[in-house]
């Protein structure tokens, strides 16, 4: 029986032949992601057992992202507990203020994500560098301490749904609105402990940018990861971002590999999508919710702050006037200075919106645009639970971009395509 993509990885990382869906390895890890708010916990432990340790400074990326620049005490104090141990480990890849941004745009971008390899961060959306034919995975601050020590965690193989998607999204469809129509249909467990593999046509139509969106998002179907095979525009990506390691494994499943099962999609029928609360399965056609009123339109985060995003929210900006509060959050530096540049900043400027520097902040109800009892807010973020961007008693509607954008021009739920 063949392999898939993932278990090819695993069985490479854990030193085997072959393995299957199940199966437990303990695999070396290639990369760390660590960012403020799971990895003080992580140093706490390992200070505590008298491990204080890494295991190669070169394998681990830093970068406060959730709170930054800190927002109070407490987070200040997360922010110090990371810098002095990230010192005093010398830290080869310490991405601190000034550079500090989104980690999962931040790490691809700064070309520390290559094919093949295995990549965990303390951080739910870790899957999102599978985009890049990598099994990457989320992990809580103990096993991140255990990480940061030896190089090795056990993982279970997950078995492998495949996702078929075919033929060509209309305009004012985006690879957002293709991961809610997703997740609408398997629920928020319906790929609970799997791999998601995305795969065809379609994604040859798809940025390296709108593939993060869709594996960043693989983790709200319950997903172990995601992961989408290597094709010359993962290359293209590559050759422009890798800095150090150039060299990578590629790895493609094999026609005989086992799926639990297989889902297939046409994109060309699809709508623009929006979750309603309190749930990403939420998705309905934009054409079934347009005309709620909204407060707040918020677009960035891991999901969609990416200069591709910036500029589909711009084009439709252009010219007009939010109607209601309006915040943009680039996800790194690097993409709040190339918007700048661009002259987006101008037309968002123009239009009334807030321009906040790379933080986290918003998306996980921390600061730059918490929700108040009552209010809602059309987001390009990545989850909608209650409570999650403030009030317990707020909503948020999950949207791509331009969804996003055409609603804060008409203060209500607005379908995007009459913009474009």
């Amino acid at each position: 029986m063949g392999m898939t993509i993932t278990e090819k990885i695993l069985a490479k990382a854990a030193g085997k032949e072959s393995v299957g869906a199940g199966e437990l390895v303990d695999a070396k890890i290639d990369i760390i992601m660590c960012h403020d708010v799971t990895t003080p916990p992580a140093i706490s432990m390992l200070v505590e057992k008298g491990i204080d340790k890494v295991f190669d400074r070169a394998k681990i990326v830093v970068t406060p992202d959730h709170f930054q620049p800190a927002k109070d005490v407490k987070s200040a104090e997360l922010h110090k507990r990371l810098d002095e141990w990230a010192r005093r480990h010398d830290i080869k890849y310490y991405y601190k203020l000034g550079r500090a941004g989104v980690c999962h745009a931040l790490l691809p971008e700064q070309g520390h994500i290559r094919p093949g390899e295995v990549i965990v961060g303390g951080d739910s959306h870790t899957c999102t560098y599978g985009a890049f034919a990598a099994f990457s995975t989320g992990i809580g601050s103990t096993d991140l301490a255990a990480a940061i020590a030896t190089g090795e965690l056990w993982f279970k193989a997950p078995a492998s749904i495949k996702l078929v998607l075919n033929g060509s999204p209309a305009p004012g469809v985006y690879s957002k609105d293709v991961i809610l129509a997703v997740i609408a249909r398997i629920g928020v467990d319906g790929a609970l402990y799997k791999a998601l593999e995305f795969a065809g046509s379609t994604l040859s139509e798809m940025s390296m940018e709108a593939r993060m969106t869709m594996t960043n998002m693989a983790i709200e179907a319950g997903a172990k990861n995601g992961i989408i095979g290597f094709d010359d525009i993962t290359k293209q990506y590559l050759d422009e971002h890798l800095k150090d390691k150039k060299d990578y494994t590629i790895f493609e499943s094999d026609s005989d590999a086992e799926y639990e099962r297989i889902e297939e999609f046409d994109c060309s029928t699809m709508e623009p999508m929006v979750a309603l609360p309190h749930l990403p399965s939420g998705g309905v056609p934009v054409s079934q919710c347009s005309g709620g009123a909204m407060d707040q339109a918020y677009i960035g985060s891991c999901t969609n702050g990416r200069i591709e995003d910036l500029r589909v929210a711009a084009k439709i900006l252009e010219g007009k006037e939010a109607a209601i509060r309006t915040i943009v959050v680039p996800a790194t530096p690097s993409i709040w200075k190339q918007a700048k540049d661009e002259g987006l900043f101008d037309i968002f400027y123009s239009a009334g919106c807030v321009i906040a520097a790379p933080t986290c902040g918003a998306c996980l109800g921390g600061f730059m645009g918490v929700l108040a009892a009552g209010e809602k807010c059309i987001s390009t973020t990545n989850r909608n639970f209650v409570g999650r961007m403030g009030h317990p008693e707020s909503e948020v509607y999950l949207a791509s971009p331009a969804t996003a954008a055409a609603s804060a021009v008409e203060g209500k739920i607005t379908d995007p395509r009459k913009y474009i």
